[in-house]
């Protein structure tokens, strides 16, 4: 491949409808979006609406032939991500890349085990919340995706995705340690969304509040033991790390999973306290924040 050209979106939630429009913005006739039939009589009869404007989208299903894709991007929640794995199978070529931009830091594991490491980088969002209210979408444009190899091979594929995203005009970051940047990010996570969608409160409560931080804390100490052990490097400024990026939100934001909570959707609460607890059963550590935080969120689930 010499340069990134036909790609496809699966999942145009929060953060999928951000590049769906940016990418169709500039070049429509290369880009499609993968629903199921139930999503593609849906969207077309009542389509996406990002900052006030109609998405027209070039939709496609997952058993078309006709379509293949140099770059892949993952958007979906984490309860359709082993749906979107299966169903992006049609469309992967021998050198097509693979972004998930999904929370958490299972997601490229779960995708490699299908298709193999060589399609993958290492990747995710970050930025502002994009608020959603049904089929309407509201996004800042304060947001970024971070992305990165972790192998020798995986410097053309880096170089080519940045080679597409000056070209599109999305905004990105490469660090030098992208595994260390997935589990920070990771952290902010889970030390925020989690304990928003419980308490009901927004960037600027959750920022101002003294009580409120400390616990924060607590949660990330769980988590920063856990990362250590999975191999992070320079674990013990990661904290600081995360709370410096946390007091950037907009103060009126409101996570995704708290926006789950208020519109009865399902939550990412098994990828976030679920994988924290399953990591301390491994390594026989104690999680009791993150016990406490699944427990409560399950509750108000049900």
């Amino acid at each position: 491949m010499k340069e990134i050209k036909d790609v496809l979106i699966c999942g145009i939630g929060a953060v999928g409808a951000i590049y769906a429009n940016k990418i169709n913005e500039f070049n429509p006739e290369n880009l499609r979006i993968l629903v199921d039939k139930n999503r593609y009589e849906n969207y077309t009869k009542n389509p996406k609406i990002f900052n006030g404007k109609v998405l027209e989208l070039n939709y496609i299903l997952p058993d078309d032939k006709s379509f293949k894709a140099d770059l892949i991007i993952i958007a979906t929640k984490y309860d359709g991500l082993e749906s979107a794995a299966n169903n992006i199978k049609n469309f992967i070529k021998e050198d097509t890349i693979i972004l998930s931009l999904l929370n958490g830091v299972t997601s490229e594991e779960i995708i490699a085990k299908k298709y193999g490491k060589d399609h993958l980088l290492y990747s995710y969002f970050i930025g502002h919340s994009a608020m959603r209210n049904g089929n309407i979408i509201n996004h800042d444009g304060v947001g970024k995706i971070v992305f990165g190899g972790v192998s020798e091979n995986d410097k053309t594929k880096v170089q080519l995705l940045r080679d597409f995203f000056d070209k599109i005009g999305i905004e990105y970051t490469i660090p030098d340690d992208i595994y260390r940047s997935l589990w920070l990010k990771f952290m902010l996570n889970i030390c925020s969304n989690q304990p928003s969608a419980i308490f009901r409160m927004t960037f600027g409560q959750m920022q101002t509040n003294k009580k409120f931080i400390n616990f924060m804390i607590e949660i990330m100490k769980e988590v920063q033991i856990l990362a250590q052990k999975e191999g992070v490097n320079n674990t013990e400024t990661m904290i600081d790390e995360a709370l410096k990026t946390f007091y950037t939100m907009t103060p009126v934001g409101r996570t995704s999973m708290l926006q789950d909570v208020e519109a009865g959707r399902k939550t990412e609460v098994e990828m976030f306290a679920g994988h924290i607890i399953k990591l301390g059963e491994k390594y026989n550590i104690p999680t009791p924040y993150n016990k406490i935080l699944k427990e409560m969120i399950e509750i108000i689930t049900e």
